[in-house]
């Protein structure tokens, strides 16, 4: 089948969730003898034309012209191409800024939607855009030929609000075998030394909060925050926070190696994602051994049930700190932790 993939910045991933989605997925149909399609932002830093046997489509994306609006401009210039293309199947990563165009999908094609989290919860849009956020949510949800969820609950929320059925498609991770100390000799953190925060700049991943935990806290050991700051949340935090030493901010990195050993190698892991479904670096974490502090929803609780600690402000997080006084007295969470990504992984392949 010739198979189309839209809605992300493109692959390979160096932005978030849906790319990740994007760049597994591509990689596995084309293994499956699919011909697979990804659209890439024209300013995305791969420029080649394939990429492990996916073709690239690379289409003008305005946004860092227009900011966000530049989105909606960059998905019709996908959804124009994808017209072109004959293909069987048209995969669309999320709503946000697709589902305006829904009158001009392919209409020779399949067009399935994995639905987003819950966007128009999202502090950082107006009320103006938090309400076009949730007709958005409706036209894909009423439109798509088929829906995926990756969280149940998305998927309870999907039969209860528009009564569509979805197919309950969870993402998953593959255990981290291969730590390695000397990975941390770049930032001088020492094994089991320090907390550990990755997470996208935005207010609802609960940054501020987790850094304010752990300032009242009063432990000594460092919170290394991994994440691009160049937004203007970003830029906030750390000329609020600039006099904290504990407070480590270090530049996103996509060196996986890099990432999975600060996972491992951390005391504790903070999961601020509050309005999305179901996030792949939560389940990165877990399969890294990761001891995981989460913000207390929905989303977070379907995943790590009981093996986990769930914060919902700053003096929760104080009392998780407080309380994981030696990571190794909670093995048994982290285990039943990594069972769930290898039980996930075998219901799946």
């Amino acid at each position: 089948m010739r198979i189309g993939i839209l809605g992300t910045r493109g692959i390979p991933n160096r932005y978030g969730g849906f790319e990740q989605c994007a760049e597994y997925l591509a990689v596995g149909l084309v293994k499956k003898g699919h011909e697979v399609f990804v659209y890439n932002s024209h300013n995305h830093e791969f420029q080649g034309d394939t990429w492990k046997g996916a073709h690239i489509v690379h289409c003008n994306d305005p946004e860092h012209k227009m900011g966000t609006a530049g989105q909606f401009f960059y998905d019709l210039n996908c959804i124009r191409d994808a017209r072109s293309r004959k293909f069987d199947i048209v995969l669309q990563l999320g709503y946000t800024s697709s589902s305006i165009w829904y009158w001009y999908w392919p209409k020779h094609a399949v067009n399935i939607v994995n639905m987003d989290g819950l966007e128009w919860k999202r502090s950082k849009y107006s009320k103006k855009v938090q309400w076009f956020l949730r007709h958005a949510e409706k036209w894909a949800a009423k439109k798509g030929d088929l829906l995926i969820a990756d969280s149940l609950a998305i998927q309870q929320r999907l039969k209860a609000v528009y009564n569509r059925d979805s197919v309950f498609i969870p993402y998953g991770a593959e255990l981290f075998s291969t730590p390695g100390e000397s990975e941390l000799k770049k930032y001088m953190l020492k094994p089991f030394g320090y907390n550990l925060l990755i997470a996208r700049m935005e207010p609802e991943n609960n940054i501020e909060t987790i850094i304010r935990g752990s300032i009242k806290s009063g432990d000594e050991k460092p919170l290394v925050i991994v994440s691009k700051t160049g937004n203007q949340f970003g830029q906030y935090l750390k000329t609020q926070f600039a006099q904290y030493d504990k407070i480590r901010f270090v530049d996103d990195s996509y060196n996986k190696s890099f990432i999975d050993n600060l996972r491992h190698y951390s005391y504790l892991y903070f999961h601020g994602h509050s309005v999305g479904g179901t996030n792949p670096s939560l389940l990165e974490a877990m399969a890294c051994n990761a001891l995981i502090a989460a913000h207390d929803n929905v989303f977070n609780k379907t995943v790590l049930g009981n093996d986990a600690f769930y914060f919902k402000n700053e003096t929760d997080i104080a009392k998780i700190i407080d309380e994981v006084r030696d990571k190794r007295d909670f093995s048994q969470m982290t285990a039943r932790n990594c069972h769930k990504i290898v039980e996930q992984l075998k219901a799946y392949r």
